[in-house]
């Protein structure tokens, strides 16, 4: 995996988490409603309520935790991964449960049932956009060898208004990456655009 890209982004979120804490900003989203509408759609990939193994790809501090427990999931075993130590650091201190794992390398992992990644293909900086986007491919091939059950992903959509949109960001086409998933990782594809954020998710099925 390209280091360079690692290591500006590792530094943007590392920033982010220093300045704002373990709040919706530390993980570089408006607020917590938001947040949380993220993690709706992310969570359509689940078929069962309990009794899972679940990896949170680019966790941050691990609130996906506090939405799984909200929303009645049980028994699940989490993994949250993420390049920055300082996010790592934060959320074995928030989430000290005998049922999670906060890890900086997935080489560990062989496998789980779902994978979710929230946000993490959105901050390209000034990476060349093909490079971004050959990042995003490599990373996703990374997570499908992972998930046994399935995974999802958002990204910042190409149909956002034009006068929102920032240069640092990368906005996506979503037909793309519908047709990538289709092709290369299964025929059970769900793309979903209907829930008022300038962005896509990306439900994969494998079973």
């Amino acid at each position: 995996m390209n280091k360079d890209i690692i290591n500006k982004v590792d530094k943007y979120y590392t920033d982010k988490i220093r300045e704002y804490g373990t709040t919706s900003k530390g993980v570089d989203w408006n607020g917590k409603a938001s947040h949380f509408l993220r993690f709706d759609q992310l969570s359509k990939v689940l078929k069962e309520k309990e009794n899972f193994s679940i990896m949170d790809y680019g966790c941050g501090f691990g609130s996906y935790i506090e939405y799984l427990i909200d929303n009645n999931y049980k028994d699940f075993e989490y993994f949250g991964f993420d390049i920055s130590d300082d996010m790592i650091k934060e959320a074995k201190q928030k989430y000290n449960m005998p049922n999670i794992e906060f890890l900086n390398s997935i080489d560990s992992i062989e496998a789980v049932d779902y994978i979710i990644a929230s946000g993490i293909f959105n901050v390209k900086l000034d990476t060349d956009t093909k490079e971004w986007e050959a990042y995003i491919e490599k990373t996703l091939m990374s997570i499908n060898n992972k998930a046994k059950k399935g995974f999802s992903f958002n990204i910042l959509t190409s149909y956002s208004d034009e006068e929102y949109m920032r240069p640092h960001l990368f906005y996506a086409d979503p037909m793309f990456y519908f047709k990538l998933c289709k092709e290369r990782f299964s025929r059970n594809v769900a793309l979903l655009h209907d829930y008022d954020l300038y962005e896509f998710t990306i439900i994969v099925r494998k079973v």
